[in-house]
């Protein structure tokens, strides 16, 4: 009986180093589960720092997360930190591609920095908790104007409290080796806010990551923080053309990190 339990002992590094699909479940599974155990060792850390919902609860979360990256066997290189020196409020907009991006978050995020995120989360079990208790701010997608009421009392919460917000402009998560054309609410936000926007750039994770094709490997991920931009005496009548300046710097940031970490890390063999 004794021997029956090595089995999986042995089983479990011998497809690790054989089976690609194996590693990628590992991965997968492993990474969900440290993060809710890391939820449910930050939630009393958050109610005795700070009593309840607070973005300064975000500086826990924030150090209990950042070591996570190193049992994925990933490392991220930032550039331009000098960009998030900016007093005051700001919106952050960056690219989605996974759940992954949460770890290049927590790499750079500034203090008094919270995120918008979809409703759902918050159903998530000891992270959905723990989001809360971080203050980020739920929106209801298939609700246009529940979300259009949530952006207008975040605008304001920004300015009362001094707080910065990261929002994904994309909408939803994107593999497709290109970025999604941006949907408004981040630049109404900060429109409304008059505050600046931050541009934050990941660089594609299709040499370590693909979802389809179940490969997860070690790798580099690249994160571009851009010059701000300003909105200063913009109005809403300026958001379209404020959205495709910001694509548009932020697509050509995309393509050149993305093309120097390939050459660096090499591609996944399919």
């Amino acid at each position: 009986m004794d021997a029956l339990w090595m089995v999986p002992l042995l089983l479990v590094p011998f497809l690790m180093w054989t089976s690609s699909t194996f590693v990628f479940y590992f991965k997968k599974c492993f990474y969900v589960a440290w993060m809710m155990l890391l939820a449910l060792l930050a939630i009393p850390l958050c109610i005795l720092k700070s009593g309840g919902r607070d973005v300064e609860n975000m500086r826990i979360i924030r150090s209990l997360v950042r070591h996570v990256k190193y049992f994925l066997g990933l490392r991220f290189e930032v550039s331009g930190w000098q960009h998030l020196q900016t007093e005051g409020p700001y919106v952050i907009i960056s690219n989605h591609q996974s759940s992954l991006d949460v770890l290049g978050l927590m790499e750079i995020l500034p203090d008094r920095c919270t995120m918008i995120a979809k409703k759902e989360l918050i159903y998530a079990g000891t992270v959905g908790l723990i989001c809360w208790l971080g203050g980020i701010v739920f929106i209801n997608r298939k609700k246009t104007s529940d979300a259009k009421s949530v952006m207008a009392d975040a605008a304001q919460t920004m300015l009362d409290e001094q707080i910065r917000l990261w929002v994904f402009p994309e909408g939803t998560r994107n593999q497709r080796g290109d970025l999604l054309p941006f949907k408004k609410g981040a630049f109404h936000l900060a429109v409304q806010a008059q505050v600046p926007i931050i541009p934050v750039v990941f660089s594609s994770y299709s040499n370590f990551y693909l979802r389809k094709e179940k490969q997860f490997k070690s790798g580099t991920i690249r994160l571009k923080i851009l010059p701000k931009i300003e909105t200063k005496g913009l109005t809403s009548e300026d958001v379209t053309t404020l959205s495709d300046k910001s694509f548009d710097v932020m697509r050509s940031a995309f393509m050149e990190i993305s093309d120097s970490v390939t050459r660096s890390n090499g591609p996944v063999k399919h």
